[in-house]
């Protein structure tokens, strides 16, 4: 097991990040700024807006429309886009530019079956060729680096990683995030490095890889980074309700121990910032309302907690919040420790 100081740096086209680069997974009502806020705070690197539809950009939907702000406290920053349409993407990136991000990602990944099942997301990989064009019309369109996220391939029978990787930088892309599993996997199973391994190790490919899937945990982060070589490491699902794990790797990969797990008052505090930020950015009501979905994550592990929670999700006062919040650490003082 080799521990280290992190000092080199990765180019993403013009943008510099500190190697070995943490990123923030784009999750849909997940990774909007309020999230981003205290990800950041808590080590993220790089950081990736909520998927935006093309076809809601350029019809100026508003739900898309406010997926495009951006603050300068996250960045650097991308704004990733999805669709069908080769011109609607072309569009699409022109408007997520207008927005100046430091760089625009395309989503070839989501497995969902709304938006799979009509060719965008992971389902043009089942067109390499029209990927291929896409991925060149878009980087064509703009002046900023382009980079994508995507999968293995749409099920183990057509899994071509390393092909589409090539392609994929010979149409102009500046980076690539690889999950590590197939669309029909959906977020099932084990994600598969070993293709992400192939990827990176090939002799032609140029671009930084990063990886993705499974990672939930400061050893299993310097397992991967060692075993499969990439450049740098996206973490989604682990950091809903525990943004401390991007710090957490980063204090493993120097010093070879595990810090002490943020304990209730430390959890209430940051909670407090996620909540305030909610309201800042989208009013008092809605701020709160959003804000339901993140408690359970913040406190899970805590035995008993149900009552509490049903308090948090229920309250649609400011004020009434906060009280809730802040007799959590005394009520719960001489309880087990919470596990991330």
């Amino acid at each position: 097991m080799r521990f280290e100081k992190l000092l080199d740096l990765i180019n993403i086209g013009n943008i510099e990040v500190e190697g070995f680069p943490l990123l923030l997974a784009p999750m849909e009502d997940v990774s909007d700024p309020p999230f981003r806020a205290v990800c950041k705070e808590n080590g993220a690197d790089l950081m990736y807006t909520e998927f935006i539809s093309a076809e809601g950009l350029i019809r100026d939907a508003a739900k898309s429309l406010q997926k495009l702000d951006i603050y300068d406290s996250e960045r650097p920053i991308g704004i990733q886009i999805f669709g069908e349409k080769i011109e609607s993407m072309r569009e699409a990136a022109a408007k997520a530019e207008a927005a100046q991000p430091e760089l625009i990602d395309i989503n070839y990944g989501c497995p969902v079956k709304k938006v799979a099942c009509k060719g965008a997301g992971a389902g043009i990989l089942l067109d390499i060729p029209k990927m291929e064009k896409m991925t060149r019309e878009i980087v064509n369109q703009v002046a900023l680096p382009v980079t994508v996220k995507t999968r293995l391939g749409w099920d183990a029978n057509t899994i071509k990683i390393v092909e589409v990787a090539l392609r994929l930088q010979d149409a102009g892309i500046k980076a690539l995030t690889i999950h590590g599993r197939t669309r029909q996997q959906m977020y099932k199973g084990v994600a598969n490095w070993d293709f992400i391994k192939a990827v990176k190790n090939h002799p032609d490919i140029e671009i930084p890889i990063f990886g993705n899937g499974d990672v939930s945990s400061p050893e299993i982060a310097m397992d991967f980074k060692n075993k499969y070589e990439v450049d740098g490491i996206m973490i989604g699902r682990a950091s809903i309700g525990y943004p401390w794990i991007f710090n957490e790797i980063k204090h493993y990969f120097k010093t070879g121990k595990l810090p002490d797990a943020p304990d209730l008052e430390e959890r209430v505090k940051t909670i407090k910032k996620h909540l305030n930020f909610s309201i800042d950015w989208k009013g008092e009501r809605l701020g709160i309302f959003e804000m339901r979905r993140h408690y359970t994550n913040y406190f899970k592990g805590i035995p008993g907690f149900k009552p509490v929670r049903m308090k948090l999700v229920t309250a649609d006062d400011y004020n009434e919040l906060i009280d809730i919040l802040d007799e959590i650490p005394t009520k719960y003082n001489t309880q087990a420790p919470v596990i991330g």
